[in-house]
């Protein structure tokens, strides 16, 4: 099983690398176009800001790339986000792969953004959320959501419902960070290898 993480200016790769580490998968870390077409599955991490991370992925070609993979990709907070079609962060145009936005959360008075901390996940369906219970705890960092959506495969609420993953053909997101998700991490992970 060759299982790749795209390398780019994402802060989180190392953190990602580790997690799967722990459940026994060694991971290539990888800009090479023929390194990740060649790839069992592609892990595609985020943390930061869309628009900077757009450039990276631009600076080789990975925007290009991305959307044309053939092979299970899951992308992690910033790395769903910039599956998507468009961010508010810097009004960014991300991959398009999910024609849906991406929004800052509106200001509210009882909820601090960004939302930091452990949350639920709700109304979970695809393979990738297999034998997690409804009503899991996840780890998230984030000040920008993706609205519910007939993409979403986790629900979770934060000022409103939003979706916490997404999945379409051969593409899935979560919202959350599954490398420091604890169990519930480690089993959406062997999800994703699985697959």
């Amino acid at each position: 099983m060759k299982v790749v993480i795209i390398e780019y200016n994402a802060g989180n790769i190392q953190s990602v690398r580790y997690a799967l580490e722990r459940i026994g998968i060694e991971t290539i870390l990888s800009n090479d176009h023929a390194t990740i077409l060649s790839a069992d599955k592609i892990i595609f991490p985020g943390v930061g800001e869309a628009s900077s991370a757009m450039k990276s992925l631009q600076q080789n070609n990975l925007h290009l790339l991305i959307p044309k993979l053939k092979q299970p990709v899951l992308g992690i907070c910033v790395g769903m986000q910039l599956l998507c079609k468009y961010s508010e962060e810097h009004n960014t145009t991300c991959l398009g792969v999910f024609d849906e936005p991406v929004k800052k959360f509106e200001i509210d008075a009882m909820l601090k953004i960004p939302q930091v901390g452990w949350n639920t996940i709700y109304h979970l369906s695809s393979q990738l959320m297999r034998d997690v219970p409804e009503e899991s705890y996840c780890y998230f960092v984030h000040s920008y959501y993706v609205p519910h959506n007939q993409y979403a495969i986790a629900i979770t609420n934060y000022i409103q419902p939003y979706a916490s993953a997404i999945h379409k053909n051969n593409f899935y997101g979560v919202q959350f960070h599954a490398e420091k998700s604890a169990q519930i991490g480690e089993k959406i992970l062997k999800n994703f290898i699985a697959l």
